[in-house]
């Protein structure tokens, strides 16, 4: 079964629909416009029940089957977020909001549920339901555990839960996932360092916090490439490093450095963020000062469901002609906790020659629309077939 024809002719609806999107973009929980058009649209496709306010600015439509002999509800998710960056695509719809791009393609996953939702409105060829689950925050803010916390899975009976991510550098039209891990866990630390500040010429005075600063940074990298099992990933990345001031003759009193840790194996994690306690401290002490970690496990790894993954893959071979083994990597992805609170899988669909994701050049391939819906709908009529 290739693109489904409907998605042919509903193609410049739904690519409206995300320029729209794409021109106005909103950070974190703040989706008030586009939650708002999406539960508008909704309701005008027949949706049998529309929820607002799920997990702050979440919104689930509710799609009933011709029938409904098991009970069986399966969730497809997506994103509608942006990032708090600067457009620099100079397309005709780029965003009119300061400061806020969608530079990740959730405006495409957004229209493309939205045209999965339009369609299985009108055929409603399955047997049970479908929850199309419109997600806020996926960029920092955790907006998938919001909503599994505020009762969703529950509330609306969902069994198995799907999601989907473009892939730039993936042909459109082609889709790739894995069993198993497939994006990592995702970290954040902040080390407060102190010492003892002075006289930039009588530096034998001081406990210089940037000279401990620095050494710290060099010994983390010691527990990737010491302390874990070389057969096993991780990542540990120092991304900011501020102390002081524009001085130059002051040696200042305190430091802080942040970062990052991606990992896929839970006790690699303990083992890292334990490790960074030792080491931070050991080395302070070193030079006669204190630090401290504050280590903050944000996301869990995404870890697709064998059964689940395997029937993604048979649904994406049926659209597209086949679907390749997605590599492993160490971006994360808040869809995870769904994946925690219910069986299901999280494929990729091809974005094309596009820039990279979170690029100020990124632009979602409106090509890849009729796939990305046609794979969505694909899903329920395949999973939970018509009686």
């Amino acid at each position: 079964m290739p693109v489904k024809n409907r998605f042919a002719e509903l193609h410049a609806e739904i690519t409206k629909w995300r320029q729209d999107i794409h021109a106005h973009p909103e950070v974190l929980y703040e989706t008030h416009r586009t939650s708002a058009l999406v539960a508008e649209k909704l309701k005008d496709f027949g949706c049998d029940e529309v929820v607002t306010g799920i997990g702050r600015t979440g919104v689930v439509g509710l799609i009933k089957g011709k029938t409904d002999t098991k009970g069986n509800v399966i969730g497809l998710r997506a994103d509608m977020d942006a990032l708090p960056m600067a457009e620099q695509t100079g397309l005709e719809y780029a965003s009119k909001h300061d400061g806020a791009m969608h530079a990740c393609g959730h405006d495409g996953h957004t229209a493309m549920l939205l045209g999965a939702a339009k369609y299985l409105s009108e055929t409603r060829n399955f047997d049970g339901a479908v929850a199309v689950i419109f997600q806020p925050a996926e960029e920092g803010g955790n907006g998938a555990l919001a909503m599994v916390e505020d009762g969703m899975m529950e509330r609306f009976g969902i069994k198995e839960v799907y999601g989907m991510h473009n892939y730039p550098g993936l042909p459109v039209g082609e889709f790739a996932l894995r069993k198993g891990p497939l994006l990592a866990a995702v970290d954040f630390f902040t080390i407060e360092i102190e010492g003892k500040g002075g006289h930039a010429a009588q530096p034998n005075k001081t406990i210089d916090p940037t000279m401990m600063g620095s050494q710290i940074h060099l010994a983390l990298q010691s527990i990737v490439s010491r302390n874990a099992d070389p057969v096993d990933r991780a990542v540990l990345s120092v991304t900011s490093f501020q102390t002081g001031s524009d001085v130059f003759n002051v040696i200042p009193h305190t430091a802080t450095l942040k970062g990052t840790v991606r990992t896929f194996n839970p006790d690699t994690q303990d083992m890292v963020e334990a490790r960074m306690t030792e080491v931070v401290a050991g080395v302070a002490a070193t030079f006669g000062g204190t630090a401290k970690v504050d280590y903050q496990r944000i996301t869990p790894a995404t870890i697709n469901w064998d059964e689940q993954a395997e029937f993604a893959e048979e649904v994406a071979t049926a659209v597209s002609g086949g679907c390749s083994q997605a590599p492993l990597k160490m971006g994360g992805e808040d869809f995870s906790y769904m994946l925690q609170a219910r069986p299901g899988a999280f494929i990729m669909v091809g974005n094309g020659d596009s820039a990279a994701l979170h690029h100020p050049e990124y632009n979602f391939n409106d090509e890849a629309i009729p796939h990305g819906s046609s794979f969505l709908s694909e899903v329920i009529e395949r999973r939970m077939p018509a009686v």
